[in-house]
Parts: C-alpha cells; sequence; structure tokens
C-alpha cells in the first residue's frame, strides 16, 4: 500500500469515529427554522441560499459520513465498504444518499433542488471511494 494511501486511510477512518454523534443529529424542524431566523440568518421555506452549506442542517461531509457509518440503512443505503464498493460501481449517487437523508428527517425536502449541495455530496462520495481504492 502507498503511503499517501494509507495517510488517507487513517485521516478519514479517524474522522469516522470523531463523527460518531452524527447518527443522532436532530431532523430539521420549524423550530430549527425560527431559531435561524432569530439568529439573522435568512431563510426561505421554499428556496435555500445559494451557499446552502452555511445553513442548519447536515454538511456534506457529515451526509456522506452519516451513510458510511450505517446511519441510512433503515433507508436502503449500505454502510462501510459496501457503499463505497456501490458507489465505485456506480450503484449509489449522491441524490441517492440526500433522498435517504431526507426520508430519515435529516434533511429538508427542498435540499434536492440545491445544486451545489448535491456537488459537494458526489465531491465528498468520490473522495470517500478514491481513498479506498486501490
Amino acid at each position: 500500500m502507498k503511503l499517501a494511501t494509507l495517510i488517507n486511510s487513517v485521516v478519514i477512518i479517524s474522522a469516522f469515529a470523531l463523527t460518531s454523534g452524527i447518527a443522532k443529529a436532530e431532523p430539521p424542524t420549524n423550530n430549527n427554522y425560527a431559531d435561524a431566523r432569530q439568529t439573522n440568518i435568512a431563510i426561505n421555506s421554499n428556496t435555500l441560499s445559494s451557499n446552502s452549506t452555511t445553513t442548519s442542517y447536515l454538511q456534506p461531509f457529515n451526509l456522506v459520513s452519516l451513510a458510511y457509518q450505517g446511519g441510512l440503512e433503515e433507508q436502503g443505503i449500505p454502510n462501510g465498504g459496501t457503499l463505497i464498493s456501490e458507489r465505485q460501481n456506480r450503484n449509489i449517487v449522491a441524490e441517492d444518499l440526500v433522498k435517504a437523508a431526507i426520508s430519515a428527517n435529516k434533511l429538508p425536502p427542498q435540499i434536492l433542488n440545491d445544486q451545489n449541495y448535491l456537488n459537494a455530496v458526489r465531491s465528498q462520495l468520490t473522495s470517500l471511494s478514491r481513498d479506498f481504492s486501490t
């Protein structure tokens, strides 16, 4: 195994180990949006801001981590190495993870229209797949 691959693997595994609380993330509720408005973060219920990764829901990295740790298994997303394998075989794409998270009440439905968020999830999935490929 190349040293860079080993280092990348250790970094990824460490990141997953440190984010174990993500599976318990609270789903978005109207109260979360009300709290965001109280702190002067404008959120329109029909459309998300163009810089959606700064709002109060799961960040793309955290979504991929949640899936990797098995937090979306009830929604049909495999965990661990199976997730990586399915991603490498193109059987799972970013939209699948986002739809599963919406189904699990981890993300608001309108996030499917946010191309910046979807692109960031794609990037995280691609990075995960690259780090574990030989």
